[in-house]
C-alpha cells in the first residue's frame, strides 16, 4: 500500500487504461486512485514493464503546453513523459502540484499512434483493468473518473 503520506511527498508515477488506450501520469504530490494506492508491488509491475518497451511510435507534444505550464517547458520537464508517449502511452502531469484533492491532470504528450491494451500480456491488462479511466483519454485526465 502507497500511504497518504508518501502520495503527499513524492510524485509517483502511475498508470490507466479506459479498456483500451492506456495512460501514464505523474502524481505530482497527489492523491492516487485508490486502485492504484492499494498495491505499490503492482504500480512497480507496470512501471517496470512500460519503462522496458521499446520507443517506436511517433509523439504529439500538447500545443497547449506553454499555457498550462506558465514558468517555461523545456527538454528536462518533456523527457520522461516523451519517453512514455514514444512507448505508445498517453502522458499525464498533475495540473496544481502538491496539491493533494485535486483531481485534474493536462496532457503533456501523446503517441501518434497509441499502444493497445490487446497487444499487452494478460497479467499487465489484468493490473490495469483496475484502473480504468471512464471517459476518453484526450487533453484532460479528472482522476475522480477514475472507476
Amino acid at each position: 500500500m502507497i500511504t497518504e503520506i508518501e502520495q503527499q511527498t513524492m510524485d509517483i508515477d502511475w498508470f490507466f487504461t479506459n479498456s483500451d488506450e492506456i495512460g501514464f501520469a505523474a502524481s505530482g504530490g497527489g492523491q492516487l486512485p485508490r486502485s492504484v494506492a492499494k498495491s505499490a508491488e503492482n504500480l512497480e509491475l507496470l512501471a517496470l514493464y512500460f519503462k522496458n518497451l521499446p520507443e517506436k511510435y511517433g509523439v504529439i507534444i500538447n500545443p497547449s503546453l506553454d499555457k498550462i505550464i506558465t514558468d517555461g517547458v523545456d527538454e528536462r520537464y518533456l523527457k520522461s513523459f516523451v519517453q512514455m508517449a514514444k512507448k505508445g502511452l498517453f502522458s499525464f502531469d498533475r495540473t496544481v502540484l502538491n496539491s493533494f484533492t485535486d483531481p485534474n491532470y493536462h496532457l503533456v504528450a501523446k503517441p501518434v499512434s497509441p499502444l493497445k491494451t490487446d497487444e499487452l500480456p494478460s497479467e499487465i491488462v489484468k493490473i490495469l483493468m483496475e484502473t480504468r479511466y471512464s471517459g476518453n483519454i484526450g487533453s484532460i485526465l479528472d482522476s475522480s473518473q477514475i472507476i
